[in-house]
């Protein structure tokens, strides 16, 4: 069905039936009234508060019947319904839930090429990784350097932060050249393409769909394209 469904409130049909039988008691209690008026007055109204005891139901109750769905979306004729929207299901985030120990720990989201290494196709002799990569069926050797003093940086940087790494390289580049670089295990999740946001031409790193709160997340990043969106939480890496 192309339009949403609506959740309706109808009048119940088991109100009718509890309102039908308090009118037959006042009925029967005005006549037993007018039968013995010899009764005091404390018998009277004895018998009035007993019979009254039971109120009838408000006509603004809410229903227990299952929701009424239209095709097209609107309201029966005749009925009197209020219209409840359907909300709409929580967004999914890219991280999972914080875990305890980075709890109260800002999120830094680090880039990986050209700001903890720098790849390519072509042979380098003092290359720090070579790692095969699959393309149309051929495999190519990608050289791998990392940038100076990156160990040290990415040890110190687990030990404060919750680290994520965020790039726009394909998963099966940048998996294993992420294997190869943390050895430590200092980044809680890795984001690849598919997690960025095609922007212009650029793939766009959005921080708003991680599932953190944007005052507490950091990205280090080389490309100002990368985090055009909120360029108020960016560090630069720059290039060297």
């Amino acid at each position: 069905m192309d339009n949403p469904s609506i959740i309706t409130q109808v009048t119940n049909p088991k109100e009718e039936e509890i309102l039908s039988c308090t009118q037959d008691k006042v009925s029967q209690c005005n006549i037993s009234l007018k039968k013995q008026r010899s009764r005091s007055i404390f018998s009277t109204l004895f018998c009035c508060f007993r019979d009254y005891n039971v109120e009838p139901p408000s006509t603004n109750s809410t229903s227990t019947l299952p929701p009424l769905v239209e095709e097209n979306g609107g309201l029966q004729k005749g009925d009197q319904m209020q219209v409840i929207p359907i909300p709409s299901p929580p967004a999914k985030y890219l991280l999972p839930e914080l875990t305890v120990l980075d709890y109260g720990k800002k999120c830094v989201v680090i880039d990986l090429d050209e700001t903890l290494v720098h790849s390519s196709f072509k042979p380098i002799s003092n290359a720090d990784f070579i790692v095969p990569v699959e393309i149309d069926g051929t495999i190519h050797q990608v050289y791998v350097l990392k940038r100076p003093h990156v160990d040290e940086f990415l040890q110190r940087m687990g030990e404060l932060f919750e680290c994520v790494l965020f790039t726009a390289s394909l998963a099966k580049y940048a998996d294993p050249v992420a294997d190869l670089l943390d050895r430590w295990g200092v980044f809680r999740a890795r984001l690849f393409r598919e997690s960025c946001v095609f922007h212009r031409g650029n793939y766009v790193k959005d921080l708003s769909r991680l599932g953190r709160e944007l005052s507490k997340v950091i990205i280090v990043d080389n490309s100002p394209a990368s985090y055009i969106f909120h360029p108020e939480n960016a560090i630069i890496g720059v290039e060297s």
